[in-house]
């Protein structure tokens, strides 16, 4: 953290352009402490900085660090094509921060993503090389079998890729349920390996990424959370 004059710091977290910031702290509209600063010029500390817009509280924050409970038919999108964006469900203000999914889900699965303004988080957290498991809940057309569980342990071959894929765990959960463990991240990978198995993927939930499980969050369909340091941690393989 560091001293940054009060423009910036608005600017930092998403309120518009430089000039527009300006003109929020000119016009007596950004308080701290619940005392107007009406001097763009001033700077101010912002460890443990808390601002208030439009007497609305906003915590400073260096980078976003989001878990979603993503709902079924939005896209994992900067500019959607045929389903609500993500980031429709999220402030404004983290539009203008740039902030995006780490990895992506299809616009029809639901469970946890998580979004970021931080480029080197998000590199490595989409890096097939860090082997960060991710749990799906899938549930299938045709019942699950033994010889569907076995198929998906063993690894199954997709046309487009070198070599056959395999789940990390698998578990049949119900007559129709499967918990799949993975940790390629290829692209429709679930909903194509049932389909390489012989079956076929009905509904997709992922429940949880590394040891941060959707579940220990407490939110609904559409909702977000700021992660903490010790959720992020989480995150990292073990």
């Amino acid at each position: 953290m560091s001293k940054l004059s009060l423009d910036r710091i608005l600017q930092s977290q998403g309120f518009g352009t430089r000039k527009y910031c300006r003109a929020l702290i000119e016009d007596g509209d950004v308080s701290i402490g619940g005392e107007v600063q009406d001097n763009y010029k001033a700077t101010i500390e912002t460890e443990r900085l808390v601002l208030e817009v439009f007497g609305e509280e906003w915590v400073y924050r260096e980078h976003l660090y989001i878990a979603l409970y993503k709902p079924s038919d939005y896209e994992c999108s900067r500019k959607p094509s045929h389903h609500p964006g993500v980031l429709t469900l999220l402030p404004e203000q983290f539009t203008w921060r740039e902030v995006q999914p780490v990895g992506r889900l299809d616009h029809d699965t639901t469970g946890m993503l998580l979004m970021s303004d931080d480029g080197p988080f998000i590199h490595a957290q989409s890096s097939p090389k860090r082997h960060v498991p991710k749990v799906y809940q899938a549930t299938t057309a045709e019942p699950v079998t033994e010889e569907l569980v076995a198929q998906l342990l063993a690894g199954v071959q997709l046309h487009d890729e070198p070599a056959p894929l395999a789940a990390v765990t698998c578990i049949k959960r119900g007559d129709n349920q499967l918990e799949i463990v993975l940790e390629q991240g290829k692209y429709h990978q679930v909903k194509r390996m049932l389909a390489a198995a012989g079956n076929h993927c009905t509904a997709l939930h992922r429940s949880a990424i590394g040891q941060l499980e959707l579940s220990s969050l407490g939110l609904q369909e559409g909702e977000w959370c700021y992660l903490t340091p010790e959720q992020l941690a989480l995150l990292t393989p073990t």
